[in-house]
């Protein structure tokens, strides 16, 4: 069993109930804790929502949020990495260590520019090497994401 405490994917606001079921079942696999920040785009008794975790939920600590604000303020800011198109340091710059949070904007929006401002220092990007493609899917990103920190960690 692991002795370390587990990652954390934080989606703000999902909108896409197939992207939030895809991530809660990265989430289950890998013992990642998903928290998911409200308003929600859906509702968790979504159809597409339940297809995209299978038969996955019972394995997956979902913690909710009523507000960015409150987890905000409910985290360490250290252990808080923000993952956005508007910056040029890529992911894999960041060094992660279990426990830390991995957090996610929505997928037409992104993450608010207020956040993006108080916590520059914290902003990562994936590189996207042609210019015509400006973002990849939420679900995919948040599993390179994790697994570059879960990478980073191996045999810790």
């Amino acid at each position: 069993m692991n002795s370390h405490p587990p990652f954390n994917i934080v989606l703000i606001e999902p909108e896409i109930p197939p992207n939030t079921g895809s991530i809660a079942r990265l989430c289950g696999a890998t013992h990642t804790v998903l928290h998911l920040v409200r308003p929600l785009g859906f509702s968790t008794d979504d159809k597409h929502l339940k297809r995209a975790g299978l038969d996955y939920w019972q394995f997956v600590d979902i913690r909710y949020w009523d507000s960015l604000d409150q987890f905000l303020a409910a985290q360490e800011e250290t252990r808080l990495f923000f993952f956005t198109t508007k910056v040029a340091a890529s992911y894999t710059e960041a060094h992660f260590q279990p426990g830390d949070f991995l957090v996610f904007g929505k997928e037409t929006k992104g993450l608010p520019e207020e956040v993006l401002k108080l916590y520059h220092d914290r902003c990562y990007t994936l590189p996207m090497p042609n210019p015509n493609i400006r973002s990849l899917n939420l679900a995919m990103t948040a599993g390179i994401v994790l697994y570059e920190a879960l990478r980073q960690n191996l045999g810790r």
